[in-house]
């Protein structure tokens, strides 16, 4: 099941091709279409954060009410959560679901192992694989001549002494690290998870050094828009909630018999 899973993401890699013709173009557009599908998924996790980091002083109010009763601090917090319909977990949920799909599709993009080269025969290798593929197909997975090889590693191309070569593969491990700090950074949260995400950006660096090009490039790609997903769904969701709570608060101001007062539009005017 999990390789007849990776045999068709890389047929549709193979596909993408048949009109892209070059290899980088195939993993960008590869990437667009899979950001798309799980823009769903990547909507309701920005909405789930920004609901928690909403939240998040009262929460804090709460366990430092309790802090020496962690089993009331505990009930307290479910509490809460269930009256403000808020999930803690929520916007871990839909990373959780993506894992085992960019699990599989670093397999496609990425080395093959020792070992699966040594217990694996290369024809079936070759259908779940990339660079199997281009290797039985006799091809360079070249991007327009600025990626050598998207199937080589920067580590690979730093041994082989071709250093001209290497730039452009430093740049995408770059961005690479680069790709895990941002999103961190433009998230609405404390300064102390805005550091781990700078620390585990620093970590990712080591293991892009390691990884094959294509997939830096996937991922590299992959993040900038999810970036322009996270701020343009960001933005859609802080209206939203922002008009739910003037409604609110017109129904609260009608029901103790006051009138509402009226909102400002974003230019100043009145709204009627």
């Amino acid at each position: 099941m999990w390789n007849a899973f990776k045999e068709i993401l890389l047929q549709i890699l193979v596909w993408i091709h048949t009109f892209a013709g070059d290899w980088g173009l195939t993993i960008i557009i590869f990437t667009f279409l899979i950001r798309l599908l799980l823009w769903p998924l990547t909507a309701k996790q920005v909405k789930s954060t920004y609901e928690m980091q909403k939240v998040t002083p009262e929460i804090k109010r709460i366990q430092e009410k309790y802090k020496d009763d962690k089993e009331k601090q505990q009930e307290e917090l479910m509490k809460f959560y269930s009256e403000n319909k808020v999930n803690p977990f929520a916007s871990c949920l839909p990373m959780i679901l993506q894992m085992p799909f960019f699990w599989a599709l670093y397999q496609v993009l990425g080395p093959v192992s020792k070992s699966a080269l040594a217990k694996t025969d290369p024809s079936v290798l070759a259908k779940i694989n990339l660079s199997s593929y281009l290797t039985q197909q006799n091809e360079v997975g070249q991007f327009f001549g600025i990626i050598h090889n998207i199937a080589l590693t920067p580590a690979g191309i730093f041994k082989s002494g071709h250093f001209v070569t290497l730039i452009p593969y430093v740049l995408l491990v770059a961005l690479f690290g680069l790709s895990i700090w941002l999103p961190q950074a433009l998230m609405p949260g404390e300064k102390s998870q805005k550091m781990i995400g700078l620390y585990m950006a620093v970590f990712m660096l080591f293991i892009g050094w390691s990884s094959p090009a294509g997939v830096l490039l996937y991922w590299d790609v992959s993040s900038l828009l999810g970036i322009a997903q996270q701020q343009f769904t960001q933005a859609a969701v802080k209206k939203a909630l922002g008009d739910q709570e003037e409604l609110v608060e017109e129904a609260i101001e009608l029901a103790d018999g006051e009138i509402p007062k009226k909102k400002k539009g974003p230019k100043g005017n009145k709204k009627k």
